[in-house]
């Protein structure tokens, strides 16, 4: 017979900590993944991903992501091409197999007042007879306010959020692209990366922020649009945003904490009749990679570009008060090249659960890896 849980306040035990952890590395398991989207190139600085998988109403799995070429944001567009293309794959043999249908350049994505310069996160949804993309891209001729615009360095631009709507999926390549999410607040000025988690008030957008020094890395969320707030200007959406939902943490993730996906933890066995949220992040101890000390622990420490997995727990969905379960040390680390392991997604159906993440490789590529879980193998973790 199954003990009833024990709950301390708004914490799980430990018991129940040390089984979500077990279904954490049962569902992103870095030597089952398979890679489903190789990067145009098998070499450092090269990756595809930073996106989500949904179901369509064809049945289909559809997967959204970009591709990104080398390049370094800090030193600005000269040194190489970096987020160039948004993509979307479909898969209808329940993840076997990808096909390309979509894409988009960053031309394709530009508005004549802000071309882009580079493409980042995304996330798509399908709703009752529509679907929503939301991308990331850095803007030129954005700026900063005027007392912070000396910190913006030349060839780089501000990041903001955008969403393209359409009937289907075919009808998004022409469908109008509409800012969506915009900051001018110096703190949190860069906003992108957005995923999306549907709660049983209305779907979330949560996203990524940076300040104008991009000294960190922070997760914050906002009720996504419906037919109220269709004319709301998107500078004023993100006044309504909640930036500081999830601190950063004390050890391996001081520097960044970016959430990338949530999920609802299956309610079954050790939390039947339990309403208890899962959210994946990524994070990193420093902006740009920093030496090892010669007679410290050599380990993958997470920065730009290079971070590792973590994951932390909500309950009843009081964002407000996150429990990590990597309080000390990452969750997921690749055993190949950098050992990052971030943009964890994870799609949560009947038949079991699929997860996908950039995965770092010996050649220093990022590929999007897959894998796929069964019911069975998570009823039995959570029993």
């Amino acid at each position: 017979m199954t003990k009833p849980c024990r709950w301390f306040g708004n914490m799980l035990d430990h018991r129940l900590q040390s089984k979500l952890v077990d279904l954490c590395h049962l569902l992103i398991d870095q030597r089952r993944a398979r890679v489903i989207v190789p990067p145009y190139d098998a070499s450092s600085g090269f990756w595809f991903g930073g996106g989500n998988m949904a179901v369509g109403p064809d049945g289909a799995l559809y997967l959204v992501g970009r591709y990104r070429n080398h390049g370094d944001s800090r030193t600005g567009l000269a040194a190489g091409s970096r987020g160039l293309e948004l993509a979307i794959f479909r898969s209808s043999d329940h993840g076997r197999s990808f096909e390309k249908v979509l894409g988009w350049s960053k031309q394709e994505l530009s508005r004549p007042e802000t071309p882009v310069l580079s493409i980042e996160g995304s996330a798509i949804r399908f709703g009752d007879g529509t679907v929503e993309l939301y991308v990331s891209t850095e803007k030129d001729r954005v700026g900063y306010p005027a007392e912070f615009q000396r910190f913006l360095k030349p060839g780089t631009g501000v990041w903001s959020i955008d969403r393209i709507q359409a009937d289907g999926i075919e009808g998004l390549k022409d469908a109008e692209i509409v800012p969506w999410l915009v900051s001018k607040e110096p703190e949190t000025i860069h906003v992108k990366d957005p995923f999306l988690y549907q709660s049983p008030t209305g779907p979330l957008l949560l996203f990524c922020s940076h300040p104008f020094n991009w000294t960190s890395s922070n997760t914050g969320f906002v009720a996504a649009e419906d037919r109220e707030t269709a004319d709301t200007d998107a500078t004023t959406r993100c006044g309504s945003a909640t930036f500081d939902f999830f601190p950063r943490g004390n050890v391996w993730d001081v520097a960044m904490t970016r959430g990338t996906a949530v999920i609802d933890v299956p309610a079954l066995g050790a939390f039947r009749g339990r309403n208890v949220q899962l959210m994946f992040y990524d994070g990193g101890e420093c902006v740009r990679d920093h030496a090892q000390h010669a007679e410290s622990v050599a380990r993958p420490r997470g920065h730009s570009c290079e971070e590792l997995g973590g994951a932390a727990v909500f309950l009843n969905r009081r964002w407000q008060q996150p429990q990590r379960l990597s309080r000390y040390e990452p969750l997921f680390v690749s055993p190949f090249g950098t050992g990052c392991s971030r943009y964890v997604d994870v799609l949560a159906r009947p038949e079991g659960m699929y997860a996908s993440w950039q995965q770092s490789q010996q050649d220093g590529s990022q590929p999007l890896v897959f894998h796929f879980v069964p019911r069975s193998e998570i009823e039995s973790v959570l029993a």
